[in-house]
């Protein structure tokens, strides 16, 4: 959500925004704003003067009824005073109502009104118009045949989809054995490689009231994405980003604290409404998975720096699991409302012969910050949103694609990269093994 300031000051430069995003039925919203924050500002000003107003008027009431012992006329002159004071408050109460009202419907308004984007993203209509900026690792094709990736998992015996269908449908999964154990060996390298980086672990609610959504992310997607609880006021989270930042709402931090660089675990999950692909069934689009994610809550100074270490934290890890990737800049037309500049790792898919997203990284500036009320107080006392930002770590459904097809030998195992043999109990490869 963007400063109404700009509303005020440069609504051109909100419409030109808009345009650069290629929302522009949204256009109409930058005049309805300024009306109702007109309308707003009135009725807050006019209730300000009646304030004022009643507080003189009271004391001459109580100056008159004083009088009245001696001058009995005083006393009508105060009743007519007073009969002014019930006036005034009628239409007090009016304005209040009416400050509550024009208050909810321009936040409405600005809640869609998408945030201000960097200048250095690109500009583009869709996901077809984002850039590759650069690539980390050779992709390579093996000379022989990289089978789908359930398949892989299958002659592990390590995935039974169709028992979780009659579980719970499609979108779900059953791990098993060592594909489940590299699985957790994933998540468990990922938030150790997080607190080498200075990044402090944590487990969130796996739940969150609608407030909280509200704040953290547009309707769009949270009606594409969440998943709500009958008769509560409770929402499954999609991602523990949202429930991370909601713990910092109405909250003033401070300054000396900052930057807050925080690790979370969570399952996650989504509707992920819509049909898909081939290449999007298996584990790729599911509805209940396992995230390790990296937040920061900074100053506004900070944020762009943040941004840079974060995603280069993703090419770090992958690498270091012997898994090419690169970096895609996301363009306007394909940034979330509430995201300033975002861009995704993709991974190299033998199989494919072609990259697949795998963790996405957003500078979402101060419009979380604005919608949950986030500060923070310097030295001098002054209080400032602050900026908040976060990368996926890793999500093993995918992440397992991406390791497994580049490290499958021509014989059928599967290398285990060095860095996750601690936590597969020194095991090196994975070998078939038998059904269970």
């Amino acid at each position: 959500m963007i400063d109404i300031r700009l509303i005020r000051e440069n609504p051109d430069l909100v419409r030109e925004n808009i345009k650069k995003k290629f929302q522009e039925q949204k256009l109409p919203l930058v005049d309805e704003a300024a009306r109702l924050d007109k309308l707003n500002r009135s009725a807050i000003n006019e209730a300000s003067e009646l304030r004022a107003r009643r507080n003189q008027l009271s004391k001459q009431i109580g100056m008159l009824m004083g009088q009245a012992k001696k001058d009995p006329s005083k006393a009508a002159e105060a009743e007519q005073i007073k009969a002014e004071v019930k006036a005034d408050g009628e239409r007090l109460a009016e304005l209040e109502a009416l400050e509550d009202k024009y208050k909810a419907e321009l936040r409405a308004v600005m809640m869609q009104i998408p945030q201000i984007i960097d200048p250095s993203v690109p500009i583009g209509p869709d996901d077809s118009a984002n850039v590759e900026v650069q690539r980390f690792g050779e992709p390579a094709v093996p000379d022989f045949e990289v089978p789908y990736h359930t398949e892989i998992m299958e002659r592990f015996g390590g995935i039974d989809l169709d028992s979780a269908r009659e579980v719970a449908g499609s979108g779900f999964y059953y791990l098993i054995g060592d594909i489940a154990r590299l699985h957790e060996a994933v998540l468990a390298y990922a938030r150790d490689f997080m607190i080498g980086k200075g990044f402090t672990y944590m487990i969130p609610p796996f739940m969150m009231h609608g407030a909280i959504v509200e704040g953290v992310m547009s309707q769009t997607d949270m009606d594409a994405m969440m998943y709500k609880i009958e008769g509560e006021d409770l929402y499954l989270i999609g991602t523990s980003e949202h429930s991370m930042i909601g713990r910092y709402i109405d909250r003033i931090i401070p300054a000396e604290t900052l930057p807050h660089t925080l690790t979370s675990y969570s399952p996650c999950f989504r509707k992920e409404k819509g049909s898909h692909g081939l290449e999007e069934r298996g584990v790729y689009r599911i509805h209940q998975f396992e995230k390790q994610e990296m937040i920061v809550v900074c100053r506004p100074e900070e944020s762009m720096d943040w941004y840079e270490r974060l995603w280069r934290y993703s090419v770090e890890l992958f690498r270091s699991l012997d898994i090419p990737v690169r970096q895609l800049e996301c363009c306007s037309g394909d940034l979330a409302d509430l995201k300033v500049k975002s861009c995704d790792i993709e991974a190299w898919s033998p199989r494919q012969k072609k990259y697949f997203e795998v963790c996405s990284c957003s500078n979402l500036g101060d419009a979380q910050a604005r919608r949950l009320n986030i500060r923070f107080k310097d030295a001098d006392g002054k209080i400032t949103l602050a900026h908040t930002l976060n990368n996926t770590v890793v999500a093993p459904p995918r992440m397992l694609i991406a390791l497994l097809e580049n490290n499958l030998q021509a014989d059928g195992s599967v290398t285990i990269p060095a860095v996750l043999r601690p936590y597969m109990g020194g095991k090196e490869k994975l070998e078939k093994a038998r059904a269970v």
